[in-house]
């Protein structure tokens, strides 16, 4: 069970084409997914790091906004 950690960081990404994945990747010794979201043009995804949650993944064209600024992912060509 996770806790409640108001500290933890909040990131929004919102997905610039169809198919956008967002996946949660573990702490610990071994690295594992532990969730993936898929979003849709539009679609807007409020994720946060937390005591299970050490990464994310965003594979696809999306706007990601964080405390320390704004990046775009690109689509692999």
């Amino acid at each position: 069970m996770g806790t409640n950690n108001t500290n933890s960081e909040f990131i929004v990404i919102k997905a610039a084409e169809d198919g956008v994945n967002v996946i949660g990747l573990t702490r610990g010794t071994d690295t594992r997914f532990h969730h993936s979201e898929k979003l849709d043009k539009g679609e807007v995804l409020i994720a946060q790091f937390t005591e299970n949650t050490a990464a994310i993944k965003i594979r696809g064209k999306a706007l990601i906004q964080t405390s320390h600024g704004e990046i775009e992912s690109e689509t692999k060509k």
